[in-house]
């Protein structure tokens, strides 16, 4: 492997353009900039990661919306200063929904046609369904630092950790039964259970969702 970085030509930043591609249709999908770190990661795990210069990381294709780019061929141009990877495209490539992030067609006259391939739709991806642990998680802190007459889970906070921990057992327990019984409908609501109590460790304990974004994106 660093022979193959050693290869490589980054600029200044230490970054270099990757042109991702559908490895079936040949169409190009985006583009984007990868580090040393993001090449490594992207060989090894077959995975494109990038880094992302507006947030100043590491982050892999998919992370949010399971989107994800499987590796098929990988090649460097003459110059050793631009990559390129043809991929299998998990659903859409673009945060817009579309399957290509070239979807804005210059015509002989310089007019900007835009030819949509619309896949999904973003709020659906980015906003609601990704918004949703967070939205608990912050329900579940502001309980703590506003108790509610009534709360369950100011109930939970009071008692202390041995309850809260008890009842993550028992709902653990549920989701295995629910899972035993091959019961979709128990499974979901069970594991949305477990899935709130351990919100509620997780504000008892003072770990935050991007702590465990973190650790995730680590074994990605």
């Amino acid at each position: 492997m660093m022979d193959l970085l050693n290869k490589l030509k980054f600029d200044e930043n230490g970054l270099m353009p990757a042109i991702i591609q559908d490895v079936e249709s040949g169409r190009v999908l985006m583009l984007a900039y990868m580090n040393k770190e993001a090449v490594e990661k992207s060989m090894k795990t077959g995975k494109t990661h990038f880094w992302s210069r507006s947030r100043n990381k590491l982050w892999m294709k998919g992370e949010t919306s399971g989107h994800i780019q499987l590796i098929q061929e990988a090649y460097f141009d003459c110059d050793r200063d631009a990559l390129l990877f043809k991929v299998r495209q998990t659903r859409a490539a673009c945060h817009t929904g579309n399957y290509s992030c070239f979807f804005n067609k210059i015509n002989d006259e310089y007019d900007i046609i835009t030819e949509h391939d619309q896949v999904f739709q973003p709020e659906d991806v980015y906003q609601n369904k990704a918004a949703i642990l967070k939205k608990l998680y912050d329900v579940v802190a502001d309980r703590k630092l506003n108790p509610k007459d009534g709360s369950y889970t100011n109930y939970l906070f009071d008692k202390g950790l041995d309850k809260i921990l008890k009842k993550i057992g028992e709902e653990a327990s549920e989701v295995i039964i629910a899972s035993k019984n091959r019961s979709k409908e128990e499974v979901v609501y069970e594991t949305a259970d477990l899935i709130y109590h351990l919100m509620v460790l997780l504000v008892e304990q003072g770990v935050t969702l991007d702590d465990i974004y973190d650790e995730l994106r680590k074994r990605s």
